[in-house]
């Protein structure tokens, strides 16, 4: 990637970070424009990810390759507390297993996340709706 970008850019410097848990590297054109990479799927940081999604439709996503979320929307609508949310979510986020970029990694043929015909069944599936 920095490749291609260098080729029609030209040089590119890495910027050193603030945010050692953020996961962009980020690079510099010498036109002083700024830009980052995150590499999940060859440089995976899920061991210390702090990341998650929350889709509009209340389904919360721990890990931007999970085949499903958490139904945050339910317990809401029916009337848990605050306090019942934050032990949801608390428990939940400190039992996760979520670990998608490095098995991904450990696949010796990896195609496509999803076949087009899965991402048609089931939208939650489209990284644009996570806001990846």
């Amino acid at each position: 990637m920095l490749d291609l970008v260098a080729r029609r850019y030209g040089t590119i410097a890495p910027v050193r970070g603030d945010d050692p848990s953020a996961p962009a590297e980020r690079f510099r054109l010498a036109d002083g424009t700024t830009f980052g990479i995150i590499a999940s799927t060859t440089a995976p940081f899920c061991r210390s990810c702090d990341r998650s999604r929350l889709t509009a439709d209340g389904t919360w996503f721990l890990c931007l390759y999970a085949e499903r979320g958490v139904d945050l929307r339910a317990p809401l609508r029916g009337g848990a507390s605050d306090d019942e949310i934050a032990t949801l979510i608390g428990d939940t986020w400190r039992t996760r297993t979520d670990r998608g970029a490095e098995e991904r990694l450990a696949l010796a043929e990896r195609g496509a996340l999803y076949r087009i015909e899965s991402l048609r069944a089931d939208p939650h599936r489209e990284m644009h709706t996570r806001g990846g």
